[in-house]
């Protein structure tokens, strides 16, 4: 059998979630070690116990299997597992890290850069106004925005984001052959042409109440910071602040209505230290040292001093960053001799291009 097939029987075990899953690959390095197993060896991983050693080691829906390779194939939907190089590494830093995604559409490195938008299912007008004002403001920056796809502020937000042209990411709780809400299909069908649609759910999954507090993790693990626009005391939207909030992601929340029983949660979260913003170029600019050059008015910026550069000053500009580099690396990474190499950061410090740092470092101004 093919690894995908070890990654696919270990996610789809009954009783077997996320964070015991991570704890049996961690043991035993890898899905199908796990089912070749004794009991013995399987009781010894703490949580696991004689019934859950018993069922996998008794694990037999190997069609089942077949049958989840058989529909993604046939659907273009990606299997990723945690093993994966493009699998997110926000969500690797989890425990809870769902060992296999099925992915609509694609995820690129530049995703990284995502922020999340949440709140009520039941929003007002004035919530999915500002959710989707704030997904095109921060697609249209370069930025991913990453929701759940749910009515409401959910939905607005992957609308904005789509109508900037930019990069929506959506993360469903249920299967991804069960798209929820069905009214929705469309949009779904349109992010995953413009960023990608992710599940950690199996094919068939329904869209079950407890599969959406669980989905939030993503959702905050995708995300570089999280915005509420709008949530009661009891939201699930909370749920995601309080996964952002182990993760150590920054937080903002939009202020509402005094009399809206959709405010309170978001005024609850600001007189808790949540950052009160009023527009996403506020978001912007809190998240910008982590940005490190992302944003759409950076790369125009580095376009504009790429054009007045000759190649050979466009060579070493390509090796260099914001973080100093010492004039050996450069030498050595651009293979030219150190007066050539002085020569060459000299003109680009005269064009304010570059800053020269003590100890013969160097850096992109």
């Amino acid at each position: 059998m093919s690894d995908l097939q070890y990654w696919i029987a270990l996610n789809i075990l009954p009783d077997v979630g996320p964070v015991l899953s991570r704890r049996l690959i961690s043991a035993f390095g890898s899905p199908e070690n796990i089912f070749s197993m004794s009991l013995k060896e399987l009781r010894q991983i703490p949580g696991v116990g004689e019934n859950r050693a018993l069922r996998i080691m008794k694990f037999n829906e190997w069609d089942k299997v077949q049958k989840e390779i058989d529909i993604a194939e046939k659907n273009n939907i990606h299997i990723m597992t945690s093993a994966d190089q493009l699998y997110p590494e926000g969500l690797k830093r989890i425990n809870s890290a769902p060992p296999v995604l099925y992915m609509k559409g694609r995820m690129e490195r530049s995703d990284k850069y995502a922020v999340a938008i949440v709140g009520s299912r039941n929003s007002t007008t004035y919530g999915r106004q500002v959710a989707e004002q704030m997904g095109r403001k921060l697609a249209s920056s370069g930025l991913t925005v990453v929701s759940g796809m749910a009515r409401g502020v959910d939905t607005s937000s992957h609308i904005g984001a789509l109508k900037a042209g930019g990069r929506t990411i959506a993360v469903l709780g249920s299967g991804l052959d069960v798209p929820y809400p069905s009214s929705n299909r469309g949009l779904i069908n349109k992010a995953a042409t413009s960023g990608c649609v992710i599940s950690e759910f199996p094919f068939g999954t329904g869209p079950l109440r407890v599969n959406f507090p669980r989905r939030n993790r993503i959702i905050s693990a995708l995300s570089m910071g999280v915005i509420v626009v709008e949530a009661a005391l009891d939201s699930g939207s909370l749920i995601t602040v309080t996964y952002a909030l182990e993760q150590g992601k920054e937080v903002f929340a939009v202020p509402g209505n005094i009399t809206s029983r959709n405010s309170r949660g978001t005024h609850e979260l600001i007189k808790n230290g949540a950052k009160l913003v009023e527009s996403a170029d506020e978001v912007i600019e809190e998240l910008r040292p982590q940005l490190k050059g992302a944003l759409k008015e950076d790369v125009l910026e580095k376009e504009n001093k790429l054009n007045i550069l000759s190649d050979d000053e466009k060579s070493v500009f390509r090796c260099l960053s914001a973080e100093p580099k010492h004039i050996d690396m450069i030498i050595r990474e651009n293979k030219i001799a150190i007066g050539k190499a002085l020569s060459i950061l000299l003109n680009m410090e005269l064009k304010g291009v570059v800053n020269q740092l003590e100890g013969k470092h160097f850096s992109l101004n």
